[in-house]
């Protein structure tokens, strides 16, 4: 069942977004229907990550960009949007049709105060920080279009495991909030799902994690914003407390061919350093559009 966040957004008449946009870029005259979710990939160290958000910015093509600013701000427990769980941040809201450039999500984060925030088990909270926030918010720089009475569908994947960095100097003693967004359109994508016999797999497990590549056969590699990168991150869990039973599921993943790898220890893994990360063997899948691809670890490699 999906966990949705629904953000009331502040009305805005079409006769305000045409006057927003200034003409040009997008059909003139013609609109569409935009709805837009965000979900999240784990991050191991936390047990909440909060960010409030006050609206969202979009920018069409050859146009001045277009403010949807909520009435007060929302916060969304990112942390709590996994395994295809997800929290709307539009629904249906009337905008241009036509193509646009980039998303920004506006969003209220402080290296002082607790607006959004990190909280670890013992629950101390963190302040949680984006380096040059108020400028650029959390910007995804892609693409999409609205078609002309129509209505399109997107999910923003928000990597927390690439994207919470510990600064470990300084005097700052929060956590910066560096984004790794993925955009996928809600028509076109699948899943990976599977099974994990944890017990026979991992002697001390430390965050024990799949990562899914782009392309089959891929030698997989940690985190560390070089070489090979994960699209995505999932986190293995127990189905109910004392099951024994232990699942995946990497979902808003877009048709075409991926490698899927296991590791005990996915909370060592750091994303701004390079980690030695042990993988358990590599499965290969073909994702299609509204379907599930099953892939199991379920025996040690040979």
């Amino acid at each position: 069942m999906q966990n949705r966040f629904a953000c009331s957004v502040l009305a805005l008449g079409v006769a305000t977004l045409l006057a927003a946009c200034g003409g040009g870029g997008a059909d003139a005259g013609g609109t569409g229907q935009l709805t837009l979710q965000v979900t999240d990939a784990p991050v191991d160290e936390a047990t909440k990550v909060v960010v409030q958000f006050t609206g969202v910015e979009l920018k069409p093509s050859g146009a001045n960009p277009i403010n949807i600013d909520y009435p007060t701000p929302r916060t969304i427990d990112l942390l709590a949007l996994q395994g295809g769980d997800v929290a709307s941040l539009l629904d249906g809201e009337t905008v241009l049709s036509g193509l646009y450039d980039w998303i920004r999500l506006k969003v209220v984060t402080s290296q002082s105060t607790l607006d959004s925030y990190l909280e670890k088990s013992g629950g101390e909270k963190f302040p949680l920080y984006v380096p040059s926030g108020s400028q650029s918010g959390l910007k995804l720089v892609r693409g999409f279009t609205v078609p002309v009475n129509g209505s399109a569908s997107f999910t923003i994947d928000f990597d927390l495991r690439k994207s919470v960095v510990d600064p470990s100097s300084g005097s700052f003693t929060g956590y910066y909030l560096k984004p790794a967004l993925r955009l996928v359109d809600n028509a076109q994508v699948g899943s990976i799902t599977g099974t994990v016999a944890l017990s026979a797999l991992c002697a001390t497990p430390n965050g024990p994690s799949v990562y899914v590549y782009a392309g089959n056969g891929v030698t997989p590699d940690d985190i560390d914003n070089a070489g090979v990168e994960p699209v995505t991150t999932a986190a293995v869990k127990e189905t109910s407390v004392g099951s024994g039973v232990y699942t995946y599921k990497a979902a808003f993943l877009s048709p075409g061919n991926y490698t899927v790898a296991f590791t005990c220890v996915g909370a060592t893994d750091q994303p701004e350093s390079s980690e030695n990360l042990a993988f358990l063997g590599t499965r290969n899948a073909t994702v299609t559009a509204n379907v599930n691809n099953q892939q199991d670890f379920n025996a040690p490699p040979p």
